[in-house]
């Protein structure tokens, strides 16, 4: 929105010409999404306190969770208003994608939030019915896919594999439930992650920064023929949202790091989710996002094989699943795990970067 307020106003001051770069737009969309975070945090612990939403801990889990009950949550509400504030005042609006990307955050975010009201309302971890949440989650993903469909170009249905320089297929209309596939599955994986203090903020924070270095390269004709990647027109704007992403985080976890004050609960961890899988979309970069998001995927795949085993067998391979619990259990310190694992998304986000050069 500044962009389109000042920036014609370059011919009276000169120095509003630096709007239409999108470096500038994305350090300070970053820069406006922290401080929201970082200036509202303590005001959104006191209120959430004072209305008792409080997580709800499971029965099930590692002995040490226990003292966590009660520790305000919904605290995603807060990543999604410093997100989508920072995004409106600093993409360029008038780009579909723009809407589309704030829409995918609104979107889940809403879903996860009738999830965690459900959980304090009747004080326990059983939020919405699980056939409930995957309909609205799919509602949403439809709808974010529909608009993908109708506004992208003509390299929207193709497929890219990394280390190829061309698309391996056009899915043409089969584009559709892949990708509402995708978007469902990203934010589950993300909400799966979330289970530790600051483990689930620390990974996005990684993933968006890994994002707008292949948002802003995707969206520049001369870098993408460079590194013989599918040039996005306008994909260099998602930059701009995902270093919102990345400002929302970084101030989020001053708070959520451990002992966490708040939690994100699903309201923060569906959207978060669902960004990370539309910009995957929109920059064509979906089968990259298994190495770019490693860790979520991990953690997804491990609650699929201990649920997979136990119906089948009777037997668990994990003490515990997601993955970060059965570590938990193996005797790790919580804080051991949650660095271990920022290591480990560290580690595939360098190797996702690397893949630009090797095709």
């Amino acid at each position: 929105m500044l962009k389109e307020l000042l920036f014609p106003l370059t011919r009276y001051f000169t120095p509003f010409n630096v709007f239409q770069y999108i470096t500038f737009r994305a350090a300070y969309a970053a820069v406006t999404a922290l401080l929201i975070t970082f200036i509202l945090g303590p005001w959104a612990i006191q209120k959430l306190r004072r209305l008792r939403f409080g997580e709800e801990i499971r029965a099930d889990g590692p002995r040490t969770h226990l003292q966590k009950s009660g520790t305000p949550t919904m605290g995603g509400v807060l990543i999604i208003l410093s997100i989508v504030v920072s995004g409106v005042l600093w993409l360029d609006i008038s780009r579909p994608y723009s809407i589309i990307g704030l829409a995918a955050v609104l979107g889940f975010g809403m879903i996860g939030m009738a999830d965690d009201l459900r959980k304090i309302r009747r004080k326990d971890k059983d939020g919405l019915r699980g056939w409930w949440k995957i309909v609205g989650q799919v509602s949403v993903a439809l709808g974010v896919t529909l608009a993908l469909y109708r506004f992208g170009d003509s390299a929207t249905t193709e497929l890219y594999l990394p280390f190829l320089k061309q698309p391996i297929l056009d899915m043409g209309f089969w584009y559709i439930p892949f990708a509402v596939i995708l978007l469902v599955g990203t934010s589950n994986a993300v909400n799966l992650t979330d289970g530790l203090d600051g483990l689930a903020t620390g990974l996005v924070l990684m993933v968006s920064l890994t994002f707008a270095v292949l948002s802003y390269v995707t969206g520049r004709v001369d870098y993408a023929t460079y590194l013989q990647i599918p040039y996005i027109p306008g994909g260099g704007e998602l930059a701009v949202l995902s270093l919102a992403v990345a400002g929302a985080c970084t101030g989020f976890l001053w708070f959520n790091s451990h002992p966490a004050e708040i939690m994100m609960g699903d309201t923060g961890s569906l959207a978060l989710g669902g960004v990370i899988g539309v910009l995957a979309l929109m920059i064509k970069k979906e089968i990259l996002l298994v190495i770019i998001g490693g860790v979520f995927v991990m953690e997804a795949i491990s609650v699929i094989i201990q649920v997979a085993s136990f119906k089948l067998t009777g037997k668990r391979v994990f003490r515990m699943a997601p993955i970060h619990h059965h570590f938990e259990l193996l005797g790790w310190s919580e804080t051991k795990v949650v660095l271990r694992l920022w290591i480990l998304g560290g580690l595939f986000a360098i190797l996702s970067l690397s893949t630009l050069k090797i095709r």
